[in-house]
């Protein structure tokens, strides 16, 4: 059965407590990249109804950092399901709710790959069905982007890219 990308969602909400962050006060990058990376499995699980491990991570650039005492707010969701694994996009938020503002952190995207409950080996899942126009970006997107970590994973060859061929050829 395929699902919508609403399936997939996941919003998760951490604070910042001094053992999260750096001496500047900041949540620390590792700490955020844990929590993204939990956010990104739930999200594939529930697209895939089994369990998922890492594949990959792509860059992931920190535009603003969050505070102590702040809240984050981690999004994620499917973007796109190819035959045994999934493009999760991230978005992080970071609020001071003291002066009732939120700021975007960073993004990134995830990929996870369905894992088959009985032999541990990678399964087939469900497709996504894209609905709004963001959501028909990113879809469109993401076999650019699974096409180039398939090339810098060195697991594909650049003449072999379609779809990043056509980037760049009429």
């Amino acid at each position: 059965m395929d699902k919508k990308s609403t399936d997939s969602l996941v919003v998760m909400t951490e604070l910042v407590f001094p053992n999260d962050t750096n001496n500047f006060g900041n949540l620390m990058g590792g700490r955020l990249m844990y929590w993204m990376d939990i956010a990104a499995a739930m999200s594939s699980m529930k697209h895939s109804g089994l369990p998922a491990v890492t594949a990959s991570v792509d860059n992931i650039s920190f535009e603003n950092p969050i505070k102590i005492g702040n809240v984050v707010h981690i999004q994620a969701h499917v973007t796109r399901a190819f035959t045994t694994s999934m493009e999760i996009h991230i978005t992080v938020w970071g609020e001071d709710v003291l002066k009732r503002y939120k700021y975007k952190s960073n993004e990134a995207y995830y990929t996870f790959v369905a894992m088959d409950i009985e032999t541990g080996k990678p399964t087939k899942i469900n497709q996504l069905i894209p609905e709004t126009e963001e959501e028909i970006r990113l879809y469109d997107g993401a076999l650019r982007r699974r096409q180039l970590r398939l090339i810098l994973g060195g697991k594909m060859k650049p003449q072999d890219a379609e779809e990043l061929k056509a980037l760049f050829t009429s």
